[in-house]
């Protein structure tokens, strides 16, 4: 393993995503990166999260949730939005620009009972979420962003969720397109000045959002992708999917961070306990599965820390394995 700093050496991406499943630690290394770039690096440097647990809140110990962007340290900078809130903030857009394109004063019940039920639909928190980094990159005001992917099929599904959106909005688009046609020329015939069509302005906006988006998160030279895994039968399973799922999308995953590794030096201890000494020697077995089944993927390995990795002055260290791993896989 050679270490995140030997990645870094190489390779000058924009963006850097932490993906996988929920609890494994990408939070931590999230920060923990966030961190390093910061503060050794010089790089100003944006993490964000969209956990509704607020993780980022509690490993840096300082309420962040839902208030925006919050400088920590020089150069280093977090966001952890709010879905539900950020949810509710596009419903009500959404209401108002209705109520402005057709000039009403109130919403008919139906469209507005229509709208709210949206709220409870998965793939809202999804598109929020989507569209907070979106934004956040668009403004182009950092060197780094850090993103610590939900739980949802590993990070890959936002990227397909981005080219299912992208392609149905261009479907739209271009049924707007015609519909705008026929109604310039019906305004023509009637001697009257067609209207700007503010619905198919916004359609044109989104669909370049995302295209430009989406391009960036493909892009292997601009994006990399990280995944979290521990020394644990599912978790590798899972790993193997997620590969799957890249190799899908025409993505290349940049590297495997290991964690909770427990060091084998222990087994030599005469006073081990056997609980510890049994979880030792399971994490011998799959760490043998590991390097058989992915090799060089694995670019990291971080060990089971005496105490939780929250606070600076562990995320330092964190930061430090993760940079110059010291554990053999």
């Amino acid at each position: 393993m050679k270490g995140l700093k030997e990645f870094f050496s190489r390779h000058r991406p924009e963006i850097v995503i932490f993906a996988g499943k929920g609890g494994l630690g990408k939070t931590t290394c999230s920060a923990a990166l966030a961190y390093h770039m910061a503060t050794q690096e010089g790089k100003r440097t944006l993490c964000f999260s969209t956990d509704p647990q607020a993780s980022l809140s509690d490993i840096f110990e300082r309420n962040i949730y839902g208030q925006g962007v919050i400088e920590l340290l020089p150069n280093l900078n977090v966001v952890e939005i709010d879905a539900d809130r950020r949810v509710s903030d596009y419903q009500q857009s959404i209401k108002r620009k209705i109520l402005d394109m057709y000039g009403l004063d109130e919403l008919p019940a139906e469209i507005e009972e229509y709208i709210d039920s949206t709220s409870a639909e998965p793939a809202m928190y999804e598109s929020a979420t989507y569209d907070a980094m979106a934004e956040l990159v668009a403004a182009k005001e950092y060197d780094l962003y850090i993103f610590d992917m939900p739980p949802f099929g590993h990070g890959v599904r936002m990227v397909a969720m981005a080219e299912i959106l992208g392609k149905w909005v261009e479907k739209i688009t271009e049924a707007r397109t015609q519909v705008q046609e026929y109604e310039a020329v019906a305004a023509t015939l009637k001697g009257e000045k067609a209207t700007e069509d503010l619905v198919m302005k916004e359609l044109v906006d989104i669909r370049n959002k995302i295209k430009t988006f989406t391009d960036l998160l493909t892009d292997s030279k601009r994006t990399a992708f990280f995944m979290v895994i521990i020394p644990e039968q599912m978790a590798i399973l899972d790993t193997e999917r997620a590969l799957g799922m890249f190799d899908a999308l025409g993505m290349r995953m940049s590297g495997l961070i290991l964690n909770q590794v427990y060091p084998k030096e222990l087994l030599e201890k005469p006073n081990l306990s056997e609980f510890l000494k049994n979880r030792i020697e399971m994490q011998q077995h799959y760490l043998g599965i590991i390097r058989e089944k992915f090799g060089d993927l694995v670019v990291a390995a971080l060990p089971m820390y005496t105490r939780e990795p929250k606070g600076l002055q562990m995320l330092a260290q964190v930061a430090e394995d993760l940079m110059y791993p010291k554990l053999a896989l």
